[in-house]
């Protein structure tokens, strides 16, 4: 249990990294796309910009066809690599142009009649053509003023769709680096978190041998103590009522710690993972019935009703000891935490699924807060602290009884409303 507790722990260490690696990751490669988007589009924004101030300028000293303009205005209508103009005067007339490619001049125009930006403003417009193939235009629009008056408009604009794929393209090729990166940041997190849980691995293995070992020697001692509690018990030459208490409450000690180290050694050898399962075909319900007979006497002195639903023998494979020690702790925790005049109910539910079978424990009790029934099953974890002190409780029996469900690849799950009760459901394999 302690390899897997470790290793989850390095998967989720690993996780952690690889996530904020990949959010640095996206942010690095969203904020250098937009800056390169912002870098060549403004200087494209301004390269055009430029051809339309100089064409309204060349157009508005000679306002009139193609044939009146002077030798050098060539260089205001096509100069600039894949850029256009169309000049229209204020009915919508062609004065003068500088075609764009014939590919995208439907386009173009297209984006003229509908023109709707302001003077000076510089968009761009996207189109898919027939072959899903998407052209990009840069294009802005300035008046023709002559001697005061708007005499009409020239567009001009540049095909841009080359230095937008190019743009593209370069994003997936960052892209493709960043995930080589992200592949090689997580394996360097993985490798390094394996070294980081090394000195965790090592107290956690010194911490859990000397539970072994302490279990080990402390069952003699506590063997020795209670056989002398039973002679002296027994002797006839002890009368006083005060010394036979004080025997008592030796033998009452002596039990809880009994219990206490073996739960410990229990707890140690499963994460040694040198527990092993003694498995048989045995009758669930005769076990049920058993855990209740047993219980009775406990139940009945906090006044407590414990009840089973009616059973049906139920055939399972499994070790006997261990569902009984499972069933011993969870109708125990829900006789210790149901206060006077409650109730515990054990049910067998057979129905749901034919391979597998549900054990159900409900109680009347005092309820879980949400927020602790994720803990519960942690080592030596105590809801209710103080009542687990007068209890006798130790914080190892829902661990416990977790593990065994964890040896028989079962599941358990708790449901809880605090003043309201708490039900246990082990789901076990037939």
């Amino acid at each position: 249990m302690s390899q897997n507790m470790f290793n989850r722990m390095r998967q989720r260490l690993t996780l952690f990294y690889s996530l904020v690696m990949a959010i640095f990751l996206t942010v690095m490669i969203f904020g250098v796309y937009k800056s390169m988007e912002w870098s060549i589009g403004s200087e494209q924004a301004r390269e055009i910009l430029d051809a339309a101030n100089d064409s309204a300028a060349v157009h508005a000293v000679y306002p009139h066809a193609q044939e009146n303009l002077p030798d050098n205005a060539d260089q205001y209508k096509g100069s600039h690599d894949r850029t256009f103009f169309y000049v229209l005067d204020n009915e919508g007339h062609m004065l003068n142009f500088s075609r764009a490619s014939f590919m995208v001049e439907p386009f173009v125009l297209d984006v003229i009649n509908a023109w709707s930006m302001e003077s000076g403003e510089v968009a761009v417009f996207s189109k898919e053509d027939h072959l899903k193939f998407k052209h990009k235009l840069m294009m802005t629009a300035r008046p023709i003023i002559v001697e005061g008056k708007t005499a009409g408009m020239i567009y001009v604009g540049k095909d841009v769709t080359a230095l937008y794929n190019g743009l593209q393209k370069s994003m997936l090729v960052l892209g493709a680096f960043s995930l080589l990166a992200l592949f090689m940041a997580a394996l360097a997190g993985h490798v390094m978190s394996g070294k980081a849980l090394v000195p965790l691995k090592e107290a956690y293995e010194k911490q859990r041998q000397f539970a072994i070992d302490a279990s080990h020697e402390l069952r003699t001692p506590l063997s020795v103590v209670m056989a002398s509690a039973d002679v002296l018990d027994n002797d006839p030459a002890i009368t006083s009522p005060f010394l036979k208490q004080v025997i008592g409450d030796v033998r009452d000690e002596v039990k809880k710690m009994t219990k206490l180290v073996s739960d410990l050694l229990l707890v140690a050898r499963s994460d040694n993972q040198k527990v092993n399962l003694q498995q048989e075909r045995l009758d669930l319900a005769e076990i049920i019935e058993q855990t209740v007979r047993r219980m009775q006497p406990l139940a009945a002195e906090k006044n407590i009703e414990l009840t089973c639903s009616p059973l049906t023998a139920v055939d399972i494979k499994a070790d006997g000891q261990k569902i009984k020690q499972l069933l011993l702790i969870l109708v125990d925790n829900a006789v210790k935490y149901t206060p006077a005049g409650g109730k515990v109910m054990l049910a067998l539910d057979v129905k749901s699924e034919k391979s597998k079978v549900k054990i159900k424990v409900s109680d009347t009790g005092i309820g879980i807060a949400p927020e602790e029934q994720d803990l519960i099953f942690d080592r030596f974890y105590r809801a209710d602290k103080a009542r687990s002190r007068e209890s006798g409780g130790n914080g190892l029996g829902l661990a416990i009884a977790r593990e065994i469900v964890r040896l028989h690849k079962g599941k358990i799950q708790v449901d809880s409303k605090p003043g309201e009760g708490t039900t246990f459901t082990v789901e076990l394999k037939r």
